[in-house]
C-alpha cells in the first residue's frame, strides 16, 4: 500500500492518506510547559512538506496553538506557493488559548470557535478548512453549543467537516447523536492517542467510532519517539523525551514499555524493517484506525516513516506485538468475555452470530468497512 492509496474518513466522502503529516514541529516552537526546541525551521519544514506531497500524501494536520500559529502560517504559505489547495485535505484545531488573560480566546464556546476559525483561515491563506477539530474537551461548554456552532460553520462554507480530538467517549457519542437527531452536520472523525504503548481506546472508542461512523486518526503512534528505535534499554532520554526536566522520559520508561520496545526490536530484526516502520504498520492495520499522524524533523526521517506502508506484518509477528502490549480489560468490558457471557446469558445453549467479528477479546458489531476508512476490498 502506498501513500497515494486513499481511504474514506469516517462516514464521509473525504479521501485521505493513511499517514497524515503532523506539523506540530513546524516553526521550531518547543513544547509548551516544558521548554526546549525540537521543531523544524521554515526551510526544513518546506522540504518535509514538499516530500510528503510528492509521495502522494494529501492529509495535513496542524492547529492554531502549534508554535503559537506559526505552524498554520507555514502550512498556508507552502500550500499557496505550490498551488496545492484543491489537492490537500487541511485539518486544523481550536480550543487551546494562546492569549493569556483572555478567557474567551480558549475553550470550546461559540465565541472562541468563531474567533479561532477566522484567525486560522487567515494564517492558512484559504477560505475553507477541510476538517476542523475540537482540540480538547474543556469540561464546561455544552456539547449542543459546540455542535450547533460547527454546523453553522459548515453551512457558511468556512469548514467542510468537523472532528473531535481528546474527548470522553460519552461526549463524542452525545455530539454525534445530537447532531443526527437535529439534522445537523455530524462529526466524521476522532483524533486520539494510539500506539503499541497506548491502547486504552480499544474498548470504548473503537466500537464507538465503528458504530457511529467516526474515522480515528491516531496521534503519537510512536509514543513520543519511544518506539522509534532510539530507545532499546533504560538510559538517558534522547530527542523530545530529553526535554523532560525530571529525566524520566515523561513517565514512558516503565517496565511494561521496555518489554514492548524489546518485542518491537525483535520483530523489526526478523522482518528486516526499522522499529518505527513496524510500530506504524501495526497502528495503521488496527481496526477503526483511518490514519496515523506522523511527524519528522528532516526529509530522510519522513521517508523512513512513509515506508511503513510498504509491507504486511506476518500474523505471528502481529501476535507477538499484541501480546507484549496487551492491556487489562477494564470494567464493564470484563463482563463481556465469551466464557462469562456464555455462562450467564446462554446457559446450556450454543449461540453464534456470523454478523459479528472478533477483536481484542470482545465481539464488536459488524459494520461497513467505509465507517472506519479501512476497506478490505482494495479494488473498490
Amino acid at each position: 500500500m502506498s501513500l497515494d492509496h486513499y481511504f474514506l474518513l469516517g462516514r464521509s466522502g473525504l479521501r485521505v492518506s493513511r499517514l497524515a503529516l503532523g506539523t506540530m514541529t513546524f516553526g521550531n516552537g518547543g513544547i509548551r510547559g516544558i521548554g526546549g526546541s525540537w521543531g523544524s525551521d521554515e526551510d526544513a519544514a518546506r522540504r518535509i512538506f514538499q516530500r510528503y506531497v510528492e509521495a502522494g500524501g494529501n492529509f495535513i494536520d496542524t492547529a492554531d496553538s502549534y508554535a503559537a500559529g506559526v505552524s498554520e502560517s507555514l502550512v498556508g504559505t507552502f500550500t499557496a506557493d505550490m498551488g496545492l489547495r484543491d489537492r490537500l485535505v487541511i485539518a486544523t484545531k481550536f480550543s487551546n488559548n494562546v492569549s493569556p488573560g483572555n478567557p474567551n480566546a480558549g475553550g470550546n464556546g461559540r465565541k472562541n470557535i468563531m474567533r479561532a476559525v477566522d484567525a486560522s483561515l487567515k494564517r492558512l491563506k484559504t477560505d475553507y478548512i477541510d476538517l476542523y477539530w475540537l482540540h480538547t474537551w474543556d469540561r464546561m461548554t455544552p456539547v449542543e453549543e459546540v455542535v450547533r456552532t460547527l454546523d453553522d460553520l459548515v453551512r457558511a462554507g468556512k469548514i467542510l467537516h468537523a472532528g473531535l480530538s481528546d474527548v470522553p467517549g460519552w461526549y463524542a457519542a452525545r455530539a454525534q447523536t445530537w447532531a443526527q437527531a437535529h439534522g445537523l452536520s455530524q462529526p466524521i472523525a476522532l483524533q486520539l492517542p494510539y500506539s503499541l504503548i497506548e491502547r486504552s481506546i480499544e474498548h470504548e472508542f473503537v466500537p464507538l467510532a465503528q458504530v457511529c461512523g467516526l474515522g480515528i486518526t491516531a496521534w503519537s503512534p510512536l509514543a513520543m519517539g519511544l518506539l522509534s528505535g532510539k530507545y532499546r534499554s533504560r538510559g538517558t532520554p534522547a530527542g523530545r523525551l530529553s526535554l523532560d526536566p525530571s529525566g524520566s522520559g515523561l513517565g514512558l520508561f516503565t517496565d511494561r514499555n521496555i518489554r514492548i520496545v524489546s518485542a518491537l526490536e525483535k520483530v523489526a530484526l526478523e522482518v528486516g524493517r526499522s522499529m518505527a516502520q513496524v510500530a506504524l504498520n501495526w497502528v495503521t492495520d488496527q481496526p477503526g484506525i483511518a490514519a496515523a499522524i506522523i511527524g519528522a524533523s528532516r526529509p530522510e526521517q519522513l521517508d523512513e516513516n512513509l515506508a511503513a506502508l510498504d509491507f504486511e506484518l506476518p500474523g505471528e509477528h502481529k501476535a507477538l506485538l499484541d501480546a507484549a502490549s496487551a492491556i487489562d480489560v477494564p470494567y464493564p468490558y470484563s463482563l463481556f468475555a465469551d466464557d462469562y457471557q456464555a455462562g450467564i446469558l446462554n446457559t446450556g445453549s450454543t449461540v453464534g452470530d456470523k454478523s459479528k467479528y472478533y477483536y481484542s477479546g470482545t465481539f464488536l458489531p459488524k459494520v461497513p468497512d467505509y465507517v472506519f476508512g479501512q476497506p478490505k476490498d482494495k479494488t473498490r
